[in-house]
């Protein structure tokens, strides 16, 4: 008779390990292309948000967390120091929220919930002012989590992004 090897069902979340990276690439891309109908833009994007996170790492300041039960990735989210996005420069006191990703199959867990808390607590220890993020209209699921974190909708707009038209909505949490 075969022993059954037993599943993990703790889901933790851990900090990037090898390869962690390509999948945060390649699931943004195909899951968004496929859901939201998003082109090769967007993954070409969380291609340059990884490789931005990687070269320009300060671990006081900055973490990448992903969402494992053993070694199965349901999730991920990036706390970095915001940019200005025409000159490059960084926001002094302000952190950015990014790369937030589910699986579908790990929905209604509160992993979700988790990653963007471990943010925020990890944003109060580096002394972050505020967290900023972007995202879209349509992701009503990732909206109400940053809702119910505190997150507040500051900007929207409607422009042509990844191929499609998109309201584009900026949000903030004061810390």
């Amino acid at each position: 008779m075969m022993a059954t090897m037993e599943l993990p069902t703790t889901v933790e979340l851990r900090p990037p390990q090898p390869g962690d990276l390509g999948w945060i690439i390649e699931r943004h891309g195909a899951f968004y292309a496929a859901e939201y109908a998003l082109d090769v833009h967007f993954e070409a994007l969380v291609a340059r948000i990884c490789a931005d996170f990687v070269d320009r790492l300060s671990a006081e300041r900055e973490a990448c967390w992903i969402a494992a039960r053993g070694a199965e990735r349901l999730g991920s989210v990036m706390l970095v120091r915001a940019r200005d996005e025409a000159t490059g420069d960084v926001r002094e006191g302000v952190a950015q929220l990014r790369l937030l990703l589910l699986e579908p199959r790990a929905r209604g867990l509160g992993i979700g919930k988790r990653l963007v808390r471990r943010c925020s607590d990890f944003a109060r220890g580096a002394g972050y002012a505020r967290i900023t993020l972007w995202t879209q209209s349509e992701l009503t699921s990732a909206r109400a989590i940053y809702s119910a974190e505190g997150y507040a909708l500051v900007h929207s707009e409607a422009l042509t992004s990844f191929g499609r038209q998109v309201i584009s909505e900026r949000w903030e949490l004061r810390l």
